[in-house]
C-alpha cells in the first residue's frame, strides 16, 4: 500500500517538475509548485537507510542541509528568504548522490498550472498549461546541453494541450514557460 501510495504522488505530482539530470532515475524528483520559490522534493529510496538532501546555491555552497533514515519521503521546500537564482537540490544515499537543479524567482504565476508528462510513444511530450481567464504565455525548450531548441509565444484560453516531438534532441529536455508576470517555471520532460 506504501508503494501504491506514493506511485499515485508521484504521478499526481509529475504536473510540475523542475529539472531532471539523470533520465532513467526514478529515486527523485522535484515539482515547482503555484506560488514562486516553493518546491516539492520527493524521494524513494530502494530500503531503509540514511538519506541526507543538501541543497547548494550557484556558488555550490549549503544553504541548507539534513539527514533522516527512511526509506522515501515528500518535503516542500521553501526558498522564499532566499535570493532569486538557481540551486541544487542533492540528496545521498547508500545508492549514490542524485540532484536537480531549480531557478527560483519571484512573484506568483498567473498561470494556475502547468504540466510536462513524457509519453508513452518515444520522443513526444505533452503539454498542458491551464488557467481561469485567457493569458500569453512564451514557451522555451533547451535540450540536454541547455541549447534553445524551440521558442513560441502563445496565448491560452483556460487551456492548452500541445504534443512536441522531440527525437533529435539530446539529452532531457527542459521546458521553460514565462507568463505575463514574468514568473518562469522550468520542468524537465522526464
Amino acid at each position: 500500500m506504501k508503494t501504491t501510495s506514493f506511485l499515485a504522488a508521484m504521478f499526481v505530482l509529475a504536473s510540475t517538475t523542475a529539472f531532471a539530470n539523470d533520465p532513467g532515475s526514478t529515486r527523485i524528483a522535484v515539482f515547482s509548485q503555484k506560488h514562486a520559490g516553493i518546491f516539492k522534493v520527493v524521494y524513494k529510496g530502494e530500503s531503509l537507510g540514511k538519506v541526507k538532501l543538501v541543497i547548494y546555491n550557484k556558488d555550490r555552497e549549503i544553504v541548507f542541509e539534513e539527514s533522516r533514515e527512511v526509506d522515501g519521503f515528500i518535503r516542500n521546500v521553501n526558498f522564499g528568504q532566499m535570493q532569486p537564482g538557481e540551486y541544487t537540490i542533492e540528496i545521498t544515499d547508500k545508492a549514490g548522490k542524485e540532484s536537480r537543479t531549480v531557478v527560483h524567482t519571484t512573484g506568483t504565476s498567473s498561470v494556475k498550472e502547468v504540466k510536462v508528462s513524457k509519453m508513452e510513444a518515444a520522443d513526444k511530450y505533452l503539454l498542458a498549461v491551464t488557467n481561469d481567464s485567457p493569458e500569453t504565455i512564451n514557451v522555451k525548450i533547451f535540450d540536454g546541453e541547455s541549447n534553445l531548441v524551440h521558442s513560441r509565444e502563445l496565448t491560452i484560453d483556460r487551456s492548452l494541450k500541445l504534443v512536441y516531438f522531440l527525437k533529435n534532441v539530446q539529452g532531457v529536455p527542459t521546458f521553460e514557460i514565462t507568463d505575463r508576470n514574468g514568473v518562469t517555471r522550468t520542468i524537465a520532460g522526464y
